[in-house]
């Protein structure tokens, strides 16, 4: 079976439901603008709030816009190498590749978009914590992520149904390009925003509370600023980023599977449910409405809870609606089942995915659960049991959290009765966990909003007492929507990776048939020297486990996960030592910062994160992109399944790992600062300051890149794998030119490490003794 018809044909109906898709993404774009009205319609509160939030927007503005330039580079080489690999067709070769440009330039206009919002937002909340109360100020947070969370779904609704209407059977091949370019956007986005972030995060807290004793967003740290912008560009803008691509990418899958096992129904089928998805977001949205008393953490909850809820039962309605009853409407008399029955249980399945991970995460990290309360009686004992507890914490969550996504895989995949309507079951199950998007993006922006409201307030000195407490609250409730939706992040990029096996099956099955001639003429399959396998019957590679080349490939690709996420954690280590000299130089050569009679070089510190954050951001891009081209070209496409197997499975459980150790180091601090165990200014308090700068960038530097990591080595190994078998087999096989491939990616990567390893932070290490060690309270 052809994975990608394209000879697929819509019918009339078919495409006025496509247009209908689109007319739904242009309304959620319509509705995003008017939500982003709204927020910007509240008060800014006073004229220094105003002028500290300003300060934060000059400098996000700044690195973004010195980002976008580096990445520019990237994209254009990529532009240019995608025309040189195979395509079925002219028309192909050009819409993936004018479709990365599509695809890379929504996922920056949603970065963009996610920090240029939030960073006017903080203010608004700052001042409506103090003037009007919780409730007003947890909804502008809300709806601030509301508009990203609509502006997301629209957009990659829009491109998705757009090259469907136009490139009806070519459609998955070109939607390959749009999502390659959004999930390479989105990761280096990720990559140098969350080490900005944290590279500041870090220096502000060691110097700041442990050396000084001061408050984590007092203005005499030097630090402050470039912390909170760092907040916008990695939390907002790479995480909206990342989750555009997770959209994108997913529904990639989806239409590649769907167009081969259900033909035109199977493509208009996964653009449906999340279109579902669009409508049932704004209602989450707009009635989520904080109750006097309640936690708001279960106001968030709730609105997903309704989002959830409705979509299952609307996706119901689709699925018998639009799909047949049996597979023999469907040129499938042989399978069994219920065509519209198991799409609906795969939906739900997804969205059921959704709802466990959210409570899940949310166990291991809340500041009221067990877990994260036990991390924070362990500050009684100093730094290493919290440290310890917190390892373990996300050791254990890890293995649940990676269990549920196993099972919703297989379960999916147990729905069918053959391995092409499996896969396309997996894929719908993401499309499923895609109708809670939405909100989950507004849950995520929200962390960031609210932390930097209280930077804000903390900085200006001008907010009321009850509406510190209140922006404390907020600020709480976010650290733990944020570690949930990195949650469901992962997930997403696990069911996106699985189906996308499928699309990397079929590519290597239909190139060995080019190049050995058409297998229709054989029975069985076709077996190659290593003992992979390619189906005659349905055209799909099997890779041979047992062949220990692809076992290396599966032991590679968990290497290069390991590999990734230490340089990223290294990076944010040599930019954090840089930023710690600068607050100290500050603090010991600049009289009366501690007193408040003169102000710190804020720029300083900001000039200095963007600076090492951009040149750190090369090396793990660098290595996502050449990893799998080394592995193809070099072992095979046999290896390189093993080498994607491999990366799923281990990027699956060091994601979770890093980022709920991270949230639940976050919150003890939290309920530390909130007076137990000694309170602010106590050792237990400096416990967990250490403990929080170890996980500042586990959970918002390398934890997160690695969603998009897995997502970019599938997208490369699909893009790839045409070409590695017309230099394997056949008359046009090469060995020599496909090593030289192999060596040449390797030495781009080695190259990168080693520069990476070499480099000096942008200051100098200063060996004098931090001033203001002497005093810190205890």
């Amino acid at each position: 079976m052809d994975v990608i018809p394209s000879e697929l044909v819509l019918s009339g109906g078919d495409r006025a439901i496509v247009i209908a898709v689109g007319v739904v993404a242009l309304v959620a774009l319509v509705i995003a603008f008017v939500l982003r009205a709204g927020v910007l319609a509240a008060g800014q509160g006073t004229p220094r709030m105003r002028e500290i939030s300003e300060a934060v927007q000059e400098g996000a503005t700044a690195y973004l816009g010195r980002q976008f330039r580096t990445l520019a580079i990237f994209v254009v080489i990529v532009f240019g190498l995608l025309f040189v690999l195979p395509a079925d067709t002219v028309g192909e070769r050009i819409g993936r590749s004018l479709f990365f440009l599509v695809g890379a330039g929504f996922s920056a206009f949603i970065g963009y978009l996610g920090m240029w919002l939030a960073t006017r937002a903080n203010v608004r909340v700052a001042a409506a914590a103090t003037t009007e109360g919780r409730e007003k100020a947890m909804q502008i947070a809300f709806r601030t992520g509301g508009t990203v969370g609509l502006a997301t779904t629209g957009l990659g609704l829009l491109g998705a149904s757009f090259v469907v209407l136009v490139y009806v059977g070519e459609a998955p091949k070109v939607l390959e390009g749009f999502g390659f370019g959004a999930a390479m956007l989105a990761m280096f986005m990720r990559v140098g925003g969350g080490i900005f972030t944290k590279a500041a995060d870090v220096g502000a807290d060691l110097v700041g509370k442990v050396e000084q004793g001061i408050p984590e967003d007092d203005p005499r740290n030097a630090a402050t600023i470039a912390d909170n912008v760092g907040d916008n560009v990695g939390d907002c803008a790479g995480m909206a980023a990342d989750l555009f691509e997770s959209y994108a990418v997913v529904l990639v899958a989806s239409l590649i599977l769907g167009s081969a096992a259900f033909g035109a129904k199977g493509l208009i089928f996964p653009l449906i449910v999340p279109a579902i998805g669009v409508l049932t977001a704004m209602l989450g949205i707009f009635l989520n409405k904080a109750r006097p008393g309640e936690n708001g953490l279960r106001t968030i909850n709730r609105s997903f809870i309704l989002s959830a809820a409705v979509s299952a039962v609307a996706s119901a309605v689709a699925s018998f609606v639009y799909l047949p009853g049996d597979f023999a409407a469907l040129g499938l008399p042989g399978e069994p089942g219920n065509p519209a029955l198991i799409a609906f249980l795969a939906v739900l399945i997804g969205i059921v995915l959704a709802a466990v991970i959210l409570w899940l995460t949310g166990y291991f990290t809340g500041t009221e659960t067990e877990p994260t309360q036990d991390v924070a009686r362990t500050s009684l004992t100093g730094p290493a049991t919290v440290i310890l507890s917190g390892i373990s914490i996300g050791f254990e969550s890890a293995v649940y959290t990676a269990l549920v996504i196993a099972a919703a895989v297989f379960g999916a995949y147990l729905l069918a009765g053959s391995l092409i309507v499996g896969l396309f079951m997996i894929a719908l199950a993401g499309c499923g966990l895609l109708t809670t998007v939405g909100v989950i993006v507004a849950m995520d922006t929200f962390g960031p909003v609210s932390d930097n409201a209280q930077g804000v307030a903390e900085m200006s000195g001008e907010v009321s007492e009850e509406g510190a407490r209140i922006l404390t609250e907020l600020d709480a409730v976010g650290n733990t929507t944020k570690a949930i939706t990195k949650g469901i992040a992962i997930a997403t990029a696990v069911l996106a990776a699985t189906a996308l096996f499928g699309s990397y099956s079929d590519a290597i099955g239909k190139a060995i048939s080019s190049a050995l001639g058409e297998l229709s003429g054989l029975t069985g399959g076709l077996l190659d020297d290593a003992g992979d396998f390619v189906d005659v019957g349905t055209g799909f590679f099997v890779a041979n486990v047992v062949q220990p080349g692809t076992l290396v490939g599966v032991i590679l690709g968990a290497a290069v996960v390991f590999l990734f996420s230490g340089l990223a954690v290294n990076a944010v280590s040599r930019a954090a030592g840089a930023v710690v000299q600068e607050v100290r130089r500050q603090f010991r050569e600049i009289p009366g910062i501690m007193e408040g009679t003169n102000r710190p070089e804020y720029g300083r510190v900001v000039d200095i994160v963007t600076r090492d954050s951009l040149r750190e951001l090369a090396t793990p891009g660098l290595l996502a992109v050449f990893a799998p081209i080394a592995v193809g070209f070099g072992l095979g496409v046999g290896p390189l399944a093993g080498y994607l197997a491999g990366a799923i499975a281990t990027g699956t459980l060091m994601a979770v790992f890093l980022a709920n150790s991270g949230g639940a180091w976050d919150n003890a601090k939290k309920i530390v600062e909130d007076g137990k165990y000694g309170g602010k200014g106590s050792d237990a308090h400096a416990a967990t300051v250490i403990g929080d700068t170890v996980g500042d960038p586990f959970k918002d530097t390398a934890g997160p890149a690695i969603n998009p990591l897995i997502k970019v080595m599938n997208l490369v190994s699909v893009l790839i794998a045409p070409a590695v078998i017309v230099l394997t087999v056949g008359d046009s096989a090469n060995d020599a030119v496909r090593i030289l491939i192999s060596l040449a990616a390797v030495a781009i990567i080695v190259a990168a490490v080693v520069v990476s390893r070499r480099r000096a932070s942008t200051l100098q290490a200063d060996s004098a003794e931090p001033t203001g060690a002497p005093g810190r309270r205890s």
